[in-house]
């Protein structure tokens, strides 16, 4: 029997982060996966993920909680039943609604296979003074299924900040235990925590639209002798555009750094090579992060996602010119 989790929240949350630091203090003896989903094509969260001691899979294109499409019931059982993990970690994307989701795990024919435990939501709570993001029915429907709610980011929070947190949970918090932390430093026991009683979530209003490889299954791939590719979804009212290079690739730190951060999107996030070896960039709003690293990565991915339509060509003409090879 494999116990199962949900790591929900919506998007810029810390949800890769929570999830890494999960697996950092993974007992010995335990075998762990991970499903992982992201609303574009590109597939970030994989590179991040890839070498955290977990059997990883991705479903990237989309959205995880379209259950009656084959790539989450498929990429699910191929966990279970090859793997058999004692633990499985399931990261929606941030912007995918929790209902359609729990109902299946919750369905009968995974009674013989998993025991699903407490879903733990991540919030940023500055995040509450964004109209956009409160107004998200995604985000508000994934604090309302949540059985524990993880308040990250605590390291940057202002005082008006803690002040909307203490308010949301007086008019919305219904009694669920709330937890504050920063990095997603969590206590690994949380996860064994029992899921909550079933709430009466409503039916999402699910508008997708992309173009994602057939299988579903796995992240977007270089063919033949291409160098780049280019991707583009959108959905749920954001749109994303990613790109991924080839092995060969090599970027300019500096001129890389400045791009993400000057970018006039709302979310900036990848993994690339550079001449000191890996940088992983998050960046979410103003809030930019980034991590170097001695190590190199099969190829080099980078994905940028905003609530409009963003001039894809400009931003991928400037990314280009950042290439030194």
């Amino acid at each position: 029997m494999t116990k199962v989790n949900l790591i929900t929240g919506f998007l810029g949350s810390g949800k890769t982060t929570t999830l890494l630091h999960l697996l950092a203090h993974k007992p010995e003896h335990e075998k762990w996966a991970v499903l992982v989903n992201e609303f574009g094509e590109i597939g970030i969260d994989g590179a991040l993920l890839a070498e955290g001691g977990a059997i990883l899979k991705e479903i990237p294109g989309g959205c995880m909680c379209c259950v009656n499409g084959l790539p989450m019931q498929v990429g699910l059982n191929m966990l279970l039943k090859q793997a058999k993990p004692d633990r499985l970690l399931i990261e929606p994307t941030g912007l995918g609604h929790p209902r359609q989701l729990l109902t299946m795990l919750t369905s009968p024919v995974y009674e013989p296979w998993l025991t699903l435990n407490a879903t733990l939501t991540l919030l940023d709570p500055r995040q509450l003074g964004d109209t956009r993001v409160v107004e998200n029915e995604n985000f508000r429907d994934q604090l309302a299924a949540a059985d524990i709610i993880i308040a990250n980011k605590r390291d940057r929070w202002s005082e008006q900040d803690e002040a909307r947190l203490a308010e949301w949970l007086r008019a919305q918090g219904k009694g669920r235990p709330l937890l504050a932390t920063q990095h997603g430093e969590i206590d690994p026991a949380l996860l064994d925590t029992p899921r909550g009683p079933a709430r009466d979530l409503p039916q999402p209003q699910h508008h997708h639209a992309h173009a994602a490889p057939a299988s579903g299954l796995a992240a977007l791939k270089l063919e033949g002798q291409a160098r780049w590719r280019r991707a583009i979804n959108q959905g749920q009212g954001y749109y994303a555009c990613g790109w991924v290079f080839d092995q060969e690739t090599v970027f300019d730190t500096i001129g890389l750094l400045e791009w993400a951060r000057l970018a006039p999107v709302d979310r900036v996030k990848g993994v690339l090579r550079i001449a000191e070896g890996l940088v992983s960039i998050n960046r979410q709003g103003l809030d930019l992060q980034i991590e170097t690293r001695q190590s190199t990565p099969p190829d080099s991915r980078i994905e940028i996602i905003h609530d409009s339509q963003a001039d894809w060509n400009s931003l991928q003409t400037a990314l280009l010119k950042l290439r030194l090879s």
